[in-house]
């Protein structure tokens, strides 16, 4: 773990944080290590967002510092991994909630595992969710959601794909904040992932399994 990346990005130090990147890349760092730095520094982001001393605009920034840390890494990463089972995912950001940081490095992950991935982007009603699933037809849903507020939209999507008579067709996966197997339980999802790598090691255990 680098606590100087974690920090630069963190601080919203883009330049240092670039540099750091190429400096450690150009070392021969693993990819995933560099990655779950960015994830560290995310997290240290979404908690200053919580208690206020962050706004709207310092997460845009952190997410464009995050895309250009992904542009460098992506080579390498897709390298690194090995080919998966290849399958659909619809991922988004449940409605009431704007948070897309974790989403989208579950997305990207993801795409770099060789999935199909249909970002419907965030505040995405549950109706949304359910013409994806009709339109897109993905063996796998991933809700995303930072704010406890999101659990009820969940629990709502969840009760809405199952209504339209969708549920036997997906999983269901559910991810960001302080969310835990008792979230998990209340929102009747099939799993919920910590961080990117075990949303992936989930995808592929449902489709490849």
């Amino acid at each position: 773990m680098s606590q100087k990346l974690i920090d630069a990005i963190a601080d919203m130090r883009e330049d240092e944080a670039l540099e750091l990147v190429t400096k450690m890349a150009e070392r021969g760092v693993e990819p995933l290590s560099i990655l779950n730095d960015v994830k560290a520094a995310m997290d240290v982001i979404g908690q200053r967002y919580e208690e206020g001393d962050y706004f709207l605009p310092e997460l845009v920034m952190a997410g464009e510092i995050m895309n250009q840390v992904m542009v460098m890494i992506k080579p390498a990463l897709a390298e690194s991994m090995e080919e998966e089972h290849l399958g659909k995912v619809v991922i988004g950001t449940v409605k009431g909630d704007i948070h897309d940081i974790g989403k989208d490095i579950v997305s990207f992950m993801l795409k770099v595992g060789g999935y199909n991935v249909l970002d419907l982007g965030v505040d995405v009603p549950a109706q949304k969710f359910v013409q994806a699933i009709r339109e897109f037809q993905p063996q796998v849903v991933a809700l995303s959601g930072f704010l406890t507020l999101a659990f009820d939209q969940m629990k709502a999507t969840v009760e809405a794909i199952e209504k339209a008579g969708l549920r036997d067709r997906v999983k269901i996966m559910i991810g960001g904040g302080q969310i835990d197997e008792a979230v998990r339980e209340y929102t009747g999802a099939d799993a919920y992932g910590k961080d990117a790598i075990v949303a992936v090691k989930l995808a592929n255990s449902w489709i490849g399994g």
